[in-house]
């Protein structure tokens, strides 16, 4: 199941108007949703919207599971107001977000997903919005303070990362016995390698 034109909202947040691409499985009809997803995409100064590949095949692989996606730009990219930072408003705004879907959707199971600066911000989000499920695809751990996860946790790094050596994340896993998913010879945006994380994310989500 393939998401049709996604949806543009503006949302109210904490410095202004965010932007969000929506996609619903259950448009027009409530029976297919099964879940809302929260994607984050990675660090809007070098570049990251919520058009990057590895956030849009996450999307595309939530809702095909029945999700109703949201992606999120962060502050300052495309039609998002406010001003980079740090962390600290991109969580603010992600919640706001959540509790947007929240009472648009109702109360569906709801799993948070980020890539690299996408999965810190994510870290902060969940203490507010306890997801049902946390996914964190080349989390960047060596760059920004990471907080500890909670058990069950999806991690998937890729073996050849350079942005974020494998290392660093196994170093942040380890006192958590947190398991990390690598994936062969992927890199940080895995490249020739978005199929793999498709299927780790189908498998993790049905088991």
């Amino acid at each position: 199941m393939r998401p049709s034109t996604p949806e543009q909202v503006l949302v109210d947040g904490p410095a202004g108007k965010i932007e969000v691409d929506i996609s619903d499985p259950g448009r027009g009809s409530d029976s297919s949703r099964r879940g809302i997803a929260l994607i984050a995409h990675p660090h809007p100064l070098m570049g990251g919207t919520k058009d990057n590949k590895v956030v849009t095949t996450l999307a595309r692989t939530l809702y095909a599971l029945g999700n109703v996606t949201l992606r999120p730009n962060f502050r300052g990219v495309g039609g998002t107001e406010g001003t980079h930072d740090e962390g600290r408003g991109e969580a603010e705004d992600l919640i706001a977000v959540a509790r947007y879907a929240r009472q648009r959707y109702g109360d569906l199971p709801l799993t948070c997903a980020g890539f690299s600066f996408g999965s810190f911000v994510q870290t902060r989000v969940i203490k507010q919005v306890k997801p049902e499920r946390l996914i964190l695809v080349a989390p960047a751990v060596n760059r920004f303070a990471t907080e500890e996860v909670p058990p069950g946790t999806l991690v998937i790094h890729g073996e050849l990362d350079d942005i974020v050596p494998l290392a660093a994340v196994l170093d942040w896993a380890r006192p958590q016995n947190l398991p990390v998913v690598v994936v062969p010879g992927g890199e940080h945006f895995f490249h020739g390698r978005l199929h793999l994380l498709q299927q780790i994310v189908t498998q993790h989500c049905h088991g």
